[in-house]
């Protein structure tokens, strides 16, 4: 081997690696189209076989379908946001009516509580006076900047919410209305002679990430069965919307479960204000984390093997390492889409690169 064959070598792959990270770099700079492609796909899978019913067993026309089954999703989520209302207005009650003198009283019986359950009994002068300013600083912050910080954060999100709703229901429709629409696209770009490789690949990720999202359907019902109980054994209002809540955030990979923890852990706690803490507070929190110990060993052993395992083929470690990488590229969203997109590029690689020792490697329970 010459010198110049090697060097031509060397100059294929640092094209080859810098086409890679450019295209990775432009994806991070996509990621939210990409985000409201994924959703929009999503609502396509769902809708598709509706869609079909409408247009073979009624008569539908084409586009009346398609609006039909998007008018359908839009109901269920108005629908999912109107369960929520009662838990915004009791909270807006609760805000609206805020005595903060007692409000201070109550946090310093908890701290008293507290304290006795961890045997902190002898407290010094220079300690009582430091706690003091401190509570007096969180209640002035309470007062002038937690609730403008609330108004201004819910505005935004508001603002994002309808930007993203609005694009993901438009894309969702052409989806739906033309379900080859991405299928023409894909095979314009490939020869003609991968053109049945392309098909065979499509088929196939449409059929995992399908298994993929019915059994993510299953694992939040579970989770919401679970939750659900243990919030209404401690008293708390609204136990199913919360639970619903604390249910979704397991979407995503492991900072979900433990901001539902948090999440039930904070609604015990105010709910029971003023109570006593070693005969109530504390053994309600500790329902919560039994139950939340019991979801958990549900989901990771029965729950996750049945999705992950049998629905689209991939090893526990395989599965950490990809939600680690996508997390650190893309943050959470990066972390909630991980799973999906992998599987896709794995398809797509079996098909395409199936004689690489690598991929066939990776590839081979697929």
């Amino acid at each position: 081997m010459d010198s110049k064959t090697i060097a031509n070598g060397i100059l294929r792959a640092i094209a080859i690696l810098t086409g890679v990270v450019l295209l990775l770099y432009f994806l991070y700079l996509i990621q939210t189209v990409l985000i409201y492609l994924l959703f929009a796909g999503v609502v396509a899978l769902i809708g598709r076989p509706i869609v079909q019913f409408l247009k073979k067993r009624l008569k539908f026309p084409d586009t009346l379908a398609v609006i039909v089954v998007i008018l359908f999703f839009l109901g269920l989520l108005v629908g999912l946001i109107l369960l929520f209302i009662p838990v915004l207005v009791e909270q807006g009650k609760n805000l609206s009516i805020l005595d903060v003198n007692d409000f201070q009283r109550n946090l310093e019986l908890i701290e008293v509580e507290i304290n006795k359950f961890l045997g902190r009994s002898h407290i010094t002068v220079e300690n009582v006076i430091d706690t003091q300013e401190i509570k007096k600083e969180f209640i002035q912050g309470i007062e002038m900047s937690f609730i403008p910080k609330i108004l201004n954060g819910l505005v935004a999100v508001l603002s994002s919410f309808s930007l993203g709703l609005i694009s993901v229901l438009f894309i969702s429709f052409f989806f739906l209305k033309d379900s080859k629409l991405i299928q023409n696209s894909l095979l314009t770009l490939v020869p003609d002679s991968k053109e049945s490789g392309l098909l065979h690949s499509i088929n196939k990720i449409k059929v995992l990430l399908s298994r993929y999202f019915l059994g993510l359907l299953g694992q939040i019902l579970v989770l919401f069965v679970i939750y659900t109980i243990i919030l209404l054994l401690v008293g708390v209002e609204n136990a199913l919307v919360i639970a619903f809540l604390c249910a979704l955030f397991n979407i995503i990979p492991w900072i979900g479960p433990f901001i539902a923890l948090g999440l039930m852990v904070l609604l015990t706690i105010t709910s029971h204000l003023g109570a006593d803490f070693n005969t109530v507070i504390l053994p309600d929190i500790g329902w919560v984390l039994l139950g939340f110990g019991i979801s958990q060993l549900i989901d990771n052993f029965i729950s996750q093997p049945v999705i992950f395992a049998n629905a689209i083929k991939l090893h526990p470690l395989e599965i950490f390492l990809v939600i680690l990488m996508s997390g650190m590229l893309f943050g959470i969203t990066g972390m909630i889409v991980a799973i999906p997109g992998y599987t896709v590029i794995k398809v797509i690689l079996k098909e395409f690169l199936s004689e690489n020792k690598i991929v066939k490697r990776m590839t081979q329970n697929i």
